[in-house]
């Protein structure tokens, strides 16, 4: 360590630091614009001066390195003088619009004027101007004007997000940050960019003159989206969601936050929202009020149990359902005889049902700290973009990085070995990594797996993982998890994770997959489920689910449904309304307080921020008084917290020792399926994976939104004579769709890529399997 007295203190930091990390330790501010703790120096702004003994002139704290006895003020005449100077500089062109500013009320620049800005300006002289830029829906450009040239944007495109989107051309006056000719800001962290815009050069576009900062509430909440669980401050005026933004949480998130998370509120005023209970008569929507739907549902369950036997019940969520509506609507089902619920709607393969209870199987921050991982089926920067930020950050810190997937991303980061194959090979592919860990070990591969030949990728990647003793880890992604084979993937993964001393776990799809486990929604027990809608059933109650763009057979789900007798839909957004007989409206997460369970096991508990829209009611509260009516035993509670208490203990808030990846199931090898049969390479595009996202407008306006494509590989489109910008038919079971067609060279020969979660693929079949593309003749988006 290195100590050094800074304002009369001493103060000791590892070799090294620079002279703003010991202020920053002993809480000492200096002011600053460029610098910023998750970034690299740039030291570009000037603005943290301070003077440092027997040095000429003053230096810039953030990037000036500590040495032994090194006394430096941070607030002597010298220094505040240079910072004064400074300040004179960066306002001799900056606009004086500070009341028509988005960012006036939590502006830095405007803080520091304060402090440590002149009076009158001695510039005379006619000031720049730099023209709007176009960024796209999220991000507005329309007063760059007022930049600094702090580049705290260019380097977090550069650093954190990956791709650098945001670069500074021209020089001296004529220096300006902008995007790439022609180009919008489409990375899905992109939003972080306006949090760290130090002036009001880049705002929120949805939010833009929309409200001043001094007139918002803040209100603690957590992100209802992916698995991180990310930390929200939720920004409140009139009883409205204004703006989303992140609380900063090292273990979590960090200070970031993705797109979804950030922008995906602006779906709670949607047109869509269902307000009023509704129930059809004659073909008919009517409004209705609480007590009549509720007793129109009791009656319509209990009949059918009377006629059809309780079994004929099923239950269907989605993991975005907080742990108290999970644990409530598992408590009804079972209340009523039945052992039909499910909230794993993708998921095809149950046979580790008992076995496992999927979880990362680290805390989030170690992610950071791998210095070998190896991910299998993840489309990691869409399914989980913060932690493929963290794994980034891990890979700039030299970590070798590993991937078995079905199609060649760019993820934005050095990988190291990389096995494609279409779903089908995984479990073949994943047999040579196994065979190459035991070679490379000396030990024997498992029985069964002695005529697998491992090919030079495979040797690779057992390579990066074996005969290092530090931090490691084989995670599987949500695709490994909708997998048809995926108990199969997951015991020869297992096998390499404990060959290669290397944590093993699971990304998991969605806010409270981990709290679904807990509560026990899952089916009839182990070995025995089915997916959701394999065996039709006379009532389905729907919690958050919209089958048609959930279930991993949107036909099934489809026919399952067309074919009940009763069909309730618990939800914030009218939909279903074609099969659903009963409408609920019931609260999105800012109007509810609930509980998620995020990947590493971490309880965390948040309250509405708003109150609920017209007659929206939190689910947990609906689910209890339908208990009631349906005279259920232990249906009383008064709050969520006791509904939380009674499912996972009170106060109990690191569940990661109820959760479990370990399971009792040896390898077993795969082998490559034959030529000729084309298969579906299937991915949730990151603003269709939930109700929410979907209905966000500025999200919907995103290249990442736009309508799905049908990627074929190079193989494919010369074998049907089709290029880029065709229209194709693709068909699956009874159901098709005409799509635009793509050449994507980084496929395997046999995959052919086609989203799930759109309207526009809503007609096809299993997310896996076979499938069939034709050229097509028909506009685009017809489907059958």
């Amino acid at each position: 360590m290195v100590e050094i007295e800074l304002d009369g203190k001493k103060v000791e930091v590892a070799p090294g630091s620079m002279v703003m990390d010991a202020a920053n330790k002993l809480g000492t501010y200096i002011p600053h614009f460029c610098y910023h703790k998750k970034l690299s120096i740039a030291a570009n702004c000037r603005m943290c001066l301070v003077e440092v003994e027997k040095a000429p002139k003053p230096l810039p704290a953030c990037a000036t390195p500590v040495s032994p006895g090194m006394i430096v003020r941070t607030h002597s005449d010298k220094a505040v003088q240079a910072q004064k100077s400074v300040m004179e500089f960066l306002l001799i062109n900056h606009p004086l619009d500070c009341p028509i500013c988005d960012q006036g009320g939590e502006c830095q620049l405007q803080d520091l004027a304060v402090g440590y800005g002149k009076g009158n300006s001695r510039y005379a002289e006619e000031k720049r101007v730099v023209a709007p830029k176009e960024a796209g829906p999220l991000i507005s450009m329309e007063e760059m004007t007022r930049c600094i040239q702090c580049t705290r944007c260019v380097r977090f495109g550069q650093e954190v997000a990956g791709v650098m989107e945001f670069g500074m051309v021209g020089r001296g006056e004529h220096s300006e940050i902008t995007t790439f000719v022609g180009k919008t800001v489409d990375s899905e962290v992109s939003g972080n960019m306006i949090d760290l815009c130090p002036v009001g050069a880049l705002t929120s576009k949805p939010f833009r003159f929309s409200a001043r900062p001094w007139e918002l509430q803040r209100r603690k909440s957590v992100s209802p989206h992916d698995s991180l669980g990310s930390n929200l401050i939720v920004q409140v005026k009139g009883g409205k969601v204004m703006r989303v933004l992140p609380l900063e949480n090292e273990a979590i998130n960090e200070c970031w936050l993705s797109d979804k998370d950030r922008f995906s509120y602006e779906a709670l005023d949607n047109a869509d929202r269902l307000v009023n209970p509704m129930i059809k008569q004659d073909g008919k929507w009517i409004d209705t009020d609480w007590q009549t739907a509720l007793e129109y549902v009791a009656h319509g369950l209990r009949n059918i149990r009377h006629e059809h036997g309780a079994d004929s019940i099923a239950a269907v969520a989605t993991a975005h359902s907080t742990l108290e509506e999970l644990y409530l609507l598992n408590k009804t089902v079972r209340g009523l005889g039945s052992d039909n619920i499910e909230f794993r709607l993708r998921q095809t393969d149950f046979a580790l049902d008992g076995q496992v209870t999927p979880w990362l199987g680290m805390p989030i921050a170690d992610i950071s700290k791998l210095k070998r991982a190896f991910v299998i089926g993840s489309f990691l920067r869409k399914d989980h973009p913060l932690v493929a930020t963290r794994l980034r950050q891990a890979t700039k810190g030299g970590a070798k990085l590993s991937m078995l997937h079905a199609a060649d991303e760019e993820l934005l980061m050095p990988v190291a070995n990389k096995l494609i194959a279409a779903p089908g090979d995984w479990l073949a592919a994943l047999s040579e990594v196994v065979v190459a860990v035991a070679a490379a070990k000396g030990v024997a591969a498992p029985a069964g797996f002695e005529n697998v030949e491992a090919g030079a990728a495979a040797k690779g990647i057992a390579a990066t993982l074996v005969g290092i003793d530090t931090p490691g880890a084989v995670l599987l992604g949500n695709a490994a998890a909708q997998h048809p084979q995926a108990s199969k993937l997951h015991a020869a993964a297992q096998w390499i994770a404990e060959q290669t001393g290397c944590s093993f776990g699971y990304f998991v799809e969605a806010a409270n997959t981990v709290g679904g486990y807990i509560v026990g929604a899952t089916g009839k027990g182990a070995g025995k489920t089915e997916a959701a809608f394999a065996t039709p059933k006379k009532a389905y109650v729907l919690l958050n689910a919209e089958p048609e763009l959930d279930a991993a057979n949107p036909q099934q789900a489809r026919a399952a449904l067309d074919g009940a007798e009763m069909v309730v839909a618990m939800s914030a957004f009218k939909h279903g309304m074609d099969f659903a007989d009963v409408l609920l409206p019931i609260s999105p997460f800012s109007e509810t307080a609930g509980t998620f369970v995020n990947c590493e096991g971490r309880a965390q508990s948040f309250n509405g921020t708003v109150r609920p829209l017209g007659e929206t009611r939190p689910a947990w509260k609906v689910l209890r008084v339908l208990g009631n009516l349906l005279g259920l035993s232990g249906f009383d509670y008064e709050t969520s917290e006791s509904i939380r208490d009674e499912a996972i203990g009170k106060g109990n808030l690191d569940l990661s020792s109820k959760l479990n990846n370990v399971a009792k199931l040896a390898p077993t090898a795969g082998s490559y399926a034959p030529a000729g049969q084309l298969e579906r390479v299937t991915d949730v595009p990151i603003y269709f994976t939930d109700a929410l996202s979907r209905r966000s407008e500025p999200l919907q306006r995103t290249a990442d939104a736009n309508a799905p494509l049908v990627n074929l590989s190079k193989a494919v489109a010369e074998q049907i004579g089709v290029n880029a910008g065709d229209l194709v038919r693709v068909s699956q079971g009874a159901g098709s769709a005409v799509l635009v067609a793509n050449v994507d060279a980084r496929l395997p020969s046999n995959a052919v890529r086609v989203a799930a979660g759109h309207p526009a693929v809503a007609t096809l079949g299993a997310m896996f399997g076979p499938i069939n593309v034709e050229k097509a003749v028909e506009k685009a988006g017809e489907g059958k």
